[in-house]
């Protein structure tokens, strides 16, 4: 999404090639998953279990990541973001070729039908290089909430007041991330790191919506294709 969070950690890796786009994946509703035992404190904390985010009274706080996730995170995404421009390219892709409507707040690429020009758009790199850095930056602070819950504050504030992005796209986005990580890093994508990083989208989600609430969000449309 727009401008996601101008924090940039590290440099962006080399092109790869361009993958088919997938049918539509299901937007990430709150997920369920295994207890993280009694003696794991919390790392940072939930999402809404709602299918409707514009129902703010009726959030609730997700079950939060164990230590043990939060570890099960970090480690994964750091053979991801090896190849942080091209996962996120492909990232982007899948999500405007399946959802085409979030291309509306993107005057850059809004007009871009063919994943291939997708692909060669340096405007579209340098946003999936901002989207993949601003995942960093939760990533690396997944055991200070006060710092996960200051930056996604920052990213949802600026969508909402600035882009007026609809907070239902970043369901959707969670859902993209989710399906191109498993299918890139199968092999490492067990169930368990599956449920840690479900519960992971959940995190950005509970608070960016969060902060939408914050600002007293208005829904604009209920259509998210």
């Amino acid at each position: 999404l727009c401008s996601l969070c101008s924090i940039a950690l590290r440099s962006c890796c080399p092109l790869r090639l361009l993958r088919r786009p997938s049918p539509p994946p299901q937007p990430l509703i709150g997920p369920s998953s295994p207890g993280s035992g009694p003696g794991s404190p919390p790392c940072a904390c939930g999402m809404e279990k709602e299918r409707d985010v514009d129902e703010p009274e009726r959030r609730e706080r997700a079950e939060p990541l164990s230590d043990l996730e939060c570890n099960i995170v970090q480690n994964t995404w750091a053979r991801v973001y090896e190849s942080c421009e091209d996962v996120g390219v492909a990232i982007l892709i899948r999500f405007f070729v399946n959802f085409p409507s979030a291309k509306q707040y993107f005057s850059q690429f809004q007009d871009m039908e063919d994943p291939e020009e997708m692909e060669r758009s340096s405007q579209l790199r340098k946003h999936a290089c901002r989207v993949m850095n601003a995942i960093n930056s939760v990533v690396e602070n997944l055991h200070d909430p006060e710092k996960v819950t200051s930056v996604l504050a920052l990213v949802g504030k600026a969508h909402a007041l600035k882009h007026k992005v609809e907070p239902m796209y970043f369901k959707i986005l969670s859902g993209v991330i989710l399906e191109i990580l498993a299918e890139d890093f199968g092999e490492c994508f067990t169930p368990e790191v599956q449920t840690a990083w479900t519960k992971l989208m959940a995190v950005l989600y509970w608070h960016i919506t969060g902060a939408y609430q914050e600002v007293g969000w208005v829904k604009l449309s209920s259509s998210a294709v």
